[in-house]
């Protein structure tokens, strides 16, 4: 789940992070963490965020300068919180969205959306929201771990089910890959809102329905 914004600020500055600042994130895999670093830093204000397409294995693979030892100590910066609602959905977002019939898609595994398999978190309940869509995360992603690009990337949402011609809200199991759905949205030039509590919250509820397709 997002920080409190001072919380997130108070870090940002530690790192010499302004939101006023062109600011690239990238990680170790080819877009995963990087994905949701990109939201929570666009969540919090900060105006021009952008994700490594492919990572550092991609970085290397191309042969390019790496570095390594000690961290120089960062610059000096403040990070002024400026909390953006419309890229963030809470439970009453989703409950009324569902109701709405708007596009809600989740990004898990499709036997974890369909129910037949058991979630990595003890506690939780099987399957989806009623009336979600399943989008796995890979299918927008190539197999060297960049994003898909043009037609292929928007055939990947319409073969979901996904109207791109609409608003998507993203989820997942905690927050994470739902944010991958929502950066290739955003290649795309589509807005979405990500789901922060995703299953985590909503699978672990009692008062919330589930959906599990058949044995």
């Amino acid at each position: 789940m997002l920080p409190s914004p001072g919380f997130f600020a108070a870090r940002m500055d530690t790192l010499g992070i302004s939101a006023d600042q062109s600011i690239v994130v990238y990680d170790t895999v080819g877009i995963r963490s990087s994905a949701r670093v990109w939201w929570m830093l666009r969540a919090m204000g900060a105006r021009d965020v952008r994700v490594l397409d492919g990572g550092l294995p991609k970085w290397r693979a191309e042969g390019r300068v790496t570095d390594s030892g000690p961290e120089a100590p960062p610059a000096t910066a403040t990070f002024t919180p400026n909390a953006r609602t419309d890229l963030i959905a809470d439970l009453d977002d989703v409950r009324v969205a569902l109701l709405d019939g708007e596009q809600v898609l989740d990004a898990r595994a499709a036997d974890r959306f369909a129910g037949r398999a058991t979630e990595p978190r003890a506690g939780l309940r099987s399957g989806h929201m009623p009336g979600a869509l399943n989008l796995p995360f890979p299918a927008v992603l190539n197999p060297d771990g960049t994003m898909k690009r043009g037609e292929a990337l928007a055939q990947a949402y319409r073969t979901a089910g996904v109207d791109l011609d609409r608003p998507v809200m993203t989820t997942c199991g905690s927050g994470v890959t739902a944010a991958i759905l929502s950066l290739g949205l955003a290649v795309l030039g589509r807005p979405s809102r990500l789901y922060d509590g995703s299953w985590a919250e909503w699978g672990g509820r009692a008062d919330t329905e589930v959906v599990s397709a058949p044995a």
